[in-house]
């Protein structure tokens, strides 16, 4: 799709109808303090955070759960809503049903990659607002199908960048907005977390006696998935859209992150939150070239997605001096690692995993009046040649809370994290992804948003469905 026709179609409606069962409510929400029913689909990990969260918001309701893993049910219900004298959810397995349900008002898809887009998609069509978790898209393709569905039925879709919603990310990207930086010219994302190898494990089913953890040295085991644990599994619709395999405890719960079918390595896991900021620093949307090296080092195990991961986007820049373009370098490592400046060395404001003495992650940007340092809890600058402490900023923001404020104003304008930037910034995962998966550069139409001379490289822009789970062949 030709880039001038993508971006015409996510600022007008379509006409054709998808496949999901579609309800047109009113135009308005009712009012800025009426309730919200909310579901979440996918609770297993990030999904609980997402329950209690919305439960801590005035006049919120989850009434919903949904997961193909049944198992979880009991004690998520009992965690969750019975322990708090809550009213208990209705309980999905198959998010389909739960798209038919008209009591709900919005849901927030936790669910592993592959299926963040198509779950979206549907929900939209069936008349929901939708929060996707990051990274919103597995594939460019179906990132723009995203938007599209999203701008013809006027829902509010907001992606998981919830750093965005942070008055320090907002007050960092404003500090370099009005120039205090000089001109901004290189941005820098990092993730640097300690990630051991997975080990290998035969497909199957385990045994009734088998420990298994996500990492080889760690003893925070997790199953056993027996024939029996699986029996409550709809282990078909986890695959959803990706390829039939067998079984294999490595492919399943959080590993997934590590198998192109459904993940998209550490860069689009915790590495495209540091990607969004790196993007919005710069205030740049496609680069006009790509290069990525790296690989999966020191460990023979399971893995397919790379654990060393070393990106640089070139971006045009007609308003900057030189050669008039801005650089955004990332990269990602698994093991030992120093901590870029202070990033990985400052005090914590709540013991964040993002600052401990095993990990350092964030974002450095470079100008020409200093360069700043910044993590997920505030931002440093350090300016002239001297490199003198400089401003600096600090504060969490609530992006749930901004989720609903959006759908009580009737107004996707409202979001702080738009699904249009988030697809910009996944869009720089799967091209440093695609590159690296080649092994050569690209080199990239930025006006039609294709790859030049690559027929292979722009295939990998979409990928093959499982039928029934396809995307709708109109929307």
């Amino acid at each position: 799709m030709e880039r001038r026709k993508f971006i015409e179609m996510t600022t007008k409606s379509g006409v054709a109808l998808g496949t999901m069962p579609v309800i047109f409510p009113n135009s308005r929400w009712k009012g800025a303090n009426d309730r919200v029913n909310l579901a979440v689909i996918g609770i297993r990990g990030m999904g609980q955070s997402h329950i209690q969260a919305y439960q801590a918001l005035n006049n919120v309701e989850v009434t919903a759960l949904c997961d193909v893993d049944e198992n979880l049910f009991a004690e998520r219900v009992k965690k969750h809503f019975t322990d708090k004298n809550l009213k208990e959810p209705e309980l999905y397995n198959d998010m389909r049903k739960l798209f038919e349900d008209k009591t709900v008002d919005a849901v927030s898809v936790v669910t592993p990659n592959h299926w963040h887009s198509l779950a979206g998609i549907w929900a939209i069509q069936a008349g929901k607002h939708a929060s996707i978790e990051k990274p919103s898209c597995h594939t460019i393709e179906e990132g723009k199908m995203l938007i599209e569905v999203a701008k013809k039925y006027r829902k509010v879709v907001q992606d998981g960048a919830e750093q965005r919603s942070n008055p320090s990310a907002q007050s960092a990207v404003q500090f370099m907005s009005n120039g205090k930086l000089g001109e901004v010219y290189l941005a820098k994302g990092i993730c640097y977390k300690w990630r051991d190898s997975i080990g290998s494990y035969p497909d199957g089913y385990m045994k009734e006696n088998e420990r298994y953890a996500n990492t080889i040295n760690s003893n925070s085991w997790i199953g056993p998935f027996t024939k029996e644990y699986m029996s409550g599994v709809n282990y078909d619709m986890w695959q959803g859209p990706a390829p039939e395999k067998p079984f294999n405890r490595n492919r399943f719960h959080y590993n997934w992150h590590w198998f192109w079918d459904y993940g998209n390595g550490d860069m689009g896991n915790q590495g495209v939150h540091e990607m969004d900021v790196a993007r919005w620093g710069l205030g740049v949307k496609i680069p006009s070239k790509v290069s990525a090296v790296g690989g999966h080092l020191m460990f023979n195990d399971d893995q397919e997605t790379p654990n060393t991961l070393m990106a640089v986007f070139e971006f045009p820049n007609p308003q900057g001096g030189g050669q008039k373009k801005k650089i955004l370098q990332f990269e990602v490592r698994h093991w030992m690692s120093y901590p870029e400046g202070n990033l990985g060395n400052r005090e914590s404001l709540n013991n964040s995993y993002m600052t401990s003495s095993a990990n350092t992650v964030g974002n450095l940007f470079f100008g020409s009046k200093g360069y700043m340092l910044k993590d997920v809890e505030g931002w440093q600058t350090y300016m002239g040649k001297e490199r003198e402490p400089g401003e600096s900023g600090k504060g969490y923001g609530n992006h749930y809370q901004n989720f609903v404020d959006a759908i009580r104003a009737d107004d996707p304008s409202k979001l702080t994290a738009p699904i249009e930037e988030g697809f910009y910034s996944c869009a720089l995962i799967h091209l440093a992804n695609i590159s690296y998966r080649l092994g050569r550069t690209l080199d990239i139409d930025t006006e039609n948003f294709r790859i030049i001379n690559d027929d292979e490289a722009n295939r990998m822009f979409s990928k093959e469905y499982r039928s029934p789970y396809t995307l709708p062949k109109r929307i």
